[in-house]
């Protein structure tokens, strides 16, 4: 029997057992975890609310995300997009509103998802996108403003000194995140000197233990549904779209696919159970992710689930040398990604040149509709319908007709070539010499195709104004769908047929 060879069975064990692994996963965890507390804290002064609610909200969204989301070692915790969204509410009703709409906002990405929205993000075409990823930096700029405005002269070189440590420092070594150096670095010269400056403590107090769910606290009634409601779908919608774009990023960067569905059905999950934790809600973070994925190496889900329980135990344990963390450190952190966010080669002039000049329109119309508004899913969608508008009005201008008469001036025949739909065919009638061609018109849509009704009720006009004057119409070419939605739709568009 030594000829025989034993097959071996296969485990299928989660790569994360295998030690090399892990132990990758557990650093990428660990310096995640490191980077979100800044971050956490500074989405959270966005948003109006406590330091904790922010901290809690990234917890609990990487953990849960890490066990239903749909991409592996994608980290999902508190954003600034997400703070933008419900900042309002913080400000103006109380964390029970707020709670209350990240809530029913992941009941409305679990819907959404399970509708198939991911499939939806094919259409939002890539200036639209880089109109959303310009505008989250300029608002994320906006909202540290304030923070350096009637502050005590120390805060200045503080901030300074933050931004010149997080661009030198990288220079040496990644694998310390520069954000968590200089805020290290900072909070040790403000304790060490003395210097009197605003701190984290004084936004409220740290976590000194978990969340413990509970439910919120605002009446069930119509009008609270009124009020959350717009705010919860914007709040779908941001966290969607930005948790969709990140994913779609690690899928090139690591060469896999991703369920898309399962990641949006996912967020919904995790923003559902962030609330009844009382966090503020959240996405996925591309600053985060980037780092897990490309610094780390960090390919598994653990990685994700790590970085949520690591932030917890850092804040638990260190939570009153986090307090003394000055402001400017975190207003430096928040400035510096706001300028790594915003995309500088979409403004460059070598880009704008050769950029179409839709492009570049529908571009603006995004950034602008977002800072009027104080929303990304309006600027997104204003922007899309925009960029909508303009293809439409590109295509329709493609559509030729040329027209070939024979020597004997019996017959003419047009040949139309192009995408026939509202846009287009609304002109096509004007093509056509109808007092002057021969008595036999041929109409050639052999390079055309019919996408619409309106395309139909044109033929049909012309039709009809070469029948007012004793001539024949013959249609030629269909394509087999073009020819069964005419035959369909022929003669049935007109109150006079």
């Amino acid at each position: 029997m030594s000829g025989c060879r034993v097959p071996q069975l296969s485990l299928n064990r989660p790569a994360w057992l295998s030690p090399s692994v892990a132990r990758t996963e557990v650093l990428g965890g660990l310096v995640v975890a490191l980077a979100l507390i800044p971050e956490a804290i500074s989405f959270s002064i966005i948003a109006g609310v406590d330091p904790s609610v922010g901290l809690f909200a990234s917890f609990t969204m990487a953990v849960v995300i890490s066990v239903v989301g749909g991409r592996p070692a994608m980290i999902s915790a508190a954003t600034g997009a997400i703070a933008l969204v419900v900042a309002p509410l913080a400000r103006e009703h109380g964390m029970g509103v707020l709670v209350a709409t990240v809530i029913l906002g992941g009941l409305f990405q679990v819907a959404l998802g399970a509708l198939g929205v991911a499939k939806l993000m094919r259409f939002v075409p890539r200036s639209v996108m880089v109109g959303f990823v310009n505008s989250l930096a300029i608002m994320i700029f906006m909202a540290q403003v304030p923070e350096l405005i009637g502050v005590p002269w120390a805060v200045y070189p503080l901030f300074a000194a933050g931004l010149v440590i997080m661009v030198l420092f990288p220079k040496l070594t990644r694998v310390i995140p520069a954000p968590l150096v200089s805020i290290v670095a900072l909070t040790a010269v403000t304790i060490a000197a003395g210097i009197a400056v605003p701190t984290v403590g004084d936004k409220g107090a740290l976590p000194s233990s978990l969340p413990v769910p509970g439910i919120p606290a605002v009446p069930l009634t119509l009008g609270t549904l009124q009020l959350i409601a717009p705010y919860a779908l914007a709040f779908a919608l941001v966290g969607l779209m930005e948790s969709l774009m990140t994913a779609k990023l690690v899928d090139d960067i690591t060469d896999t696919r991703s369920n898309k569905t399962r990641e949006s059905i996912g967020q919904g999950i995790a923003n559902i159970v962030t609330g009844f934790f009382g966090g503020m809600g959240g996405c996925a973070m591309i600053g985060q992710t980037m780092i897990n994925v490309k610094t780390a190496g960090s390919r598994t889900r653990l990685s994700t689930f790590l970085a949520g329980a690591f932030l917890m135990v850092l804040c638990i344990v260190f939570g009153p040398l986090v307090s003394q963390m000055p402001m400017a450190a975190l207003v430096a952190v928040m400035v510096l990604v706001s300028v790594g966010t915003f995309d500088w080669h979409s403004i460059a002039p070598q880009t704008l040149k050769r950029m179409p000049a839709g492009e570049i329109v529908v571009m603006v119309v995004t950034v602008a509709v977002v800072v009027a508004t104080d929303n990304l899913a309006i600027g997104v969608v204003v922007g899309t319908i925009t960029a909508m508008v303009i293809f439409a009005r590109r295509v329709a201008h493609l559509v030729e007709v040329t027209s070939v008469t024979d020597p004997d001036g019996g017959q003419v025949v047009y040949h139309v070539t192009g995408e026939l739909f509202f846009a287009s065919s609304n002109e096509l009638v004007h093509h056509f010499d109808y007092a002057g061609d021969p008595d036999d018109v041929v109409v050639d849509l052999t390079d055309a195709h019919i996408w619409d009704a309106s395309t139909v009720a044109a033929l049909d006009a012309i039709t009809t104004k070469y029948e007012a004057r004793g001539k024949r119409v013959d249609i030629v070419g269909l394509n087999e769908r073009s020819a069964a939605m005419h035959g369909r739709l022929s003669g049935e568009l007109s109150g006079s047929h």
